[in-house]
């Protein structure tokens, strides 16, 4: 095992030092049996047979689903952790997962292949211990651990949870709603009493019986366990909802690593003895000598919390992905994926048409500002050249009324187009993972965000008054993201660079506290009477259908290859002298890469995955377009921006 495994790629290519010294532990199969099967009941499948260990039978398990799930609508009718409550579902069902590595925990120990004997006749069964937590074993039988055949084995645990600030859901397209109530939602339905209303203490709550009966075994459960406070879910961003799980990893686990957005198949674990088991070791933790104790209580809590509230995944196909949108095919890359591609980029102009309208609107009449908005949505950092990201396109929109909620707005409909979250505060929120060595985890930050997230800052509703010492923290941490796409993860010790790629867009009265690739001043060209009544309209005006397409076209155009000719090069730099030549004073080197820049996504934006011409002109034209405008506000307001 490689600790390294944990640490991403640094901006040379190379992995990062391991994080600390790694220790397997033998804690799994779990010596439990559940004799309420028999193992000659058909669902007790991974009996062995008696002559022996077929060796092929775990590739022939993951080649069949593979098959499986190529089938039509085959991975719609697999249940979902994230859109399925956890209560409705089976224990060791196959089951999917759409979450990112929040943590990688320290890998294990497990009885690969394990005995059983007959108290009664004797006789000794094989079983496979993959894929489960709980050694099953028939009435009258028992595992011996003693026996020579017992086979020890591998596994990683990450700790997952869904994926941060996730707004697009898994819809393939809104007109297909009707069609869309899969077979998780009818178990869901099927399973659910009549809903019962209540008020207790002031709260007033509505469900269904199950629920509330699920939620109230879990306060029990909690209480049972001696947990001093409720546990913490570790997710990045407050308020988030949804499960997080402990994700068992057999193969190629070296493939992946922390903030990896996956898609996971596997088997369910969520046996109540998992919770049980916990509780006896962390009972058993205090009787020792703590020198002699390798894992303290609270690392314990943290990494074998109940089943009921972090459930257990055995993976048996995991998959990385490119994006979470649903409305495009996971893999752009593949074959099967560009009939779709080809297909919506023959109605790409008219999309894009639509889309600058409707931002247009949103930013109350100001067509300029729309136009370097939608640059901004599909920006993306496309190589680094030592440690300088290329392709990050930072944008700063000044000009927005404070006390006013318009940057409210503005933010909902962007989380509408793209995985979004926003930030209001600097003080009080902790922005930085940093490694908490006595449970032995990394303890998430607000910045531990998977690719492609766009993060809004609005600086309108910051408080007046000097940064504390965190929110100084903060501030630094945010320009470095700006900046250079990396966030310094904390491990008291030392700092490790976590590279990323983060669409940031700063709403601001003046010009931004925050570094910026790129100032737009707001210029309305019509004032709401009620802003709320106003983008409410707006969104409601716009045709489900329409918004997927603008959710696919802010998507897809990430992921298009893009070259400049030759041709287009020598033009490039000869306009460039001329520039020069004409105000020296004011054109430099960074003006050039802006220039670039903005006419590579304005290329993207239209479908061209070349630059033109006529591109490379329309770029120096919005360009000159936006300094005239800071230019004059400047005059205006003086030194403000």
């Amino acid at each position: 095992f490689s600790a390294g495994q944990f640490a991403p790629e640094s901006a040379g290519g190379r992995r990062g030092p391991p994080l600390q010294p790694q220790r397997p532990k033998s804690i799994f199969l779990s010596i439990s049996c559940d004799a309420s099967r028999s193992c000659d009941s058909p669902e007790c499948s991974l009996a062995i047979p008696q002559n022996g260990v077929t060796p092929d039978w775990e590739k022939k398990v993951i080649e069949y689903f593979k098959e499986k799930l190529k089938e039509n609508n085959a991975p719609k009718w697999v249940p979902s952790l994230n859109e399925v409550p956890l209560h409705y579902l089976k224990p060791n069902s196959f089951v999917k997962f759409r979450c990112m590595i929040q943590d990688m925990f320290d890998p294990e120990f497990y009885m690969g292949v394990y005995e059983t004997v007959n108290r009664n006749t004797k006789a000794r069964v094989l079983h496979f211990g993959k894929y489960r937590d709980i050694a099953e074993c028939g009435p009258q039988q028992e595992v011996d651990l003693n026996s020579p055949r017992t086979t020890t084995l591998e596994r990683q645990t990450f700790y997952c949870v869904p994926v941060p600030g996730e707004s697009v859901r898994h819809k393939r397209s809104y007109e297909d709603d009707e069609d869309m109530d899969l077979q998780p939602n009818k178990q869901k339905d099927q399973h659910a009493g009549p809903r019962q209303a209540g008020n207790v203490g002031g709260l007033q709550w509505c469900g269904e019986p199950k629920r509330l009966e699920t939620e109230a075994s879990t306060g029990q459960q909690l209480n049972s366990l001696n947990l001093s406070s409720p546990f913490d879910l570790n997710f990045p961003l407050p308020g988030e909802k949804g499960p997080a799980c402990l994700v068992k990893v057999y193969e190629d686990w070296d493939c992946f690593k922390v903030n990896d957005v996956l898609e996971l198949y596997g088997v369910l674990s969520v046996d109540p003895v998992l919770s049980v088991l916990s509780s006896e070791e962390r009972d058993a933790s205090l009787l020792l000598d703590p020198m002699e104790c390798a894992d303290t209580a609270e690392e314990q809590r943290v990494h074998s919390p109940p089943a009921s509230l972090v459930p257990r995944i055995h993976v048996v196909l995991a998959q990385k992905l490119q994006h979470i949108n649903p409305l495009l095919p996971a893999c752009l890359n593949k074959e099967e994926s560009k009939t779709f591609v080809s297909s919506f980029m023959s109605e790409l102009s008219p999309v894009r048409a639509e889309l600058l309208g409707f931002l247009t609107h949103a930013l109350l009449g100001d067509s300029l500002a729309a136009e370097y908005l939608i640059l901004h949505l599909i920006s993306t950092v496309y190589t680094r050249r030592d440690v300088l990201p290329l392709g990050k396109f930072t944008v700063n929109l000044s000009g927005c009324p404070r006390n006013n909620t318009f940057t409210e707005h503005l933010y909902r409909i962007i989380q509408h187009l793209v995985p979004a979250m926003t930030i209001e505060n600097m003080n009080h929120l902790k922005f930085i993972p940093h490694k908490d060595y006595v449970a032995n985890r990394l303890v998430s930050g607000l910045l531990q965000l998977p690719s492609n997230t766009s993060l809004v800052i609005d600086e309108t509703l910051l408080e007046q008054g000097q940064l504390d010492t965190p929110g100084v923290h903060n501030v630094t941490a945010l320009s470095n993201l700006i900046t250079w796409q990396k966030v310094d993860y904390d491990f008291s010790y030392h700092q490790m660079e976590f590279p990323c790629n983060i669409n940031v867009l700063v709403t601001s009265e003046g010009r931004s506290l925050l570094p910026a690739d790129c100032q737009i001043h707001l210029q309305p060209q019509l004032v709401p009477p009620n802003m709320e009544e106003y983008m409410s309209s707006l969104l409601s005006a716009v045709l489900p259908s329409l918004l997927n397409k603008f959710r696919i076209y802010l998507t897809l155009l990430r992921f298009l290859d893009y070259s400049i000719s030759d041709e287009i090069t020598k033009a490039v730099e000869d306009d460039f002298v001329e520039m020069r030549k004409n105000d020296p004073q004011r054109i430099t080197a960074d003006d050039l890469h802006q220039l670039l820049i903005v006419a590579r996504f304005l290329s993207l934006s239209a479908g061209q995955t070349t630059l033109s011409r006529e591109r490379w002109l329309r770029a120096k034209q919005l360009e000159s377009l936006r300094r005239t405008r800071l230019q004059q506000q400047k005059c205006v307001n003086g030194n403000e921006l």
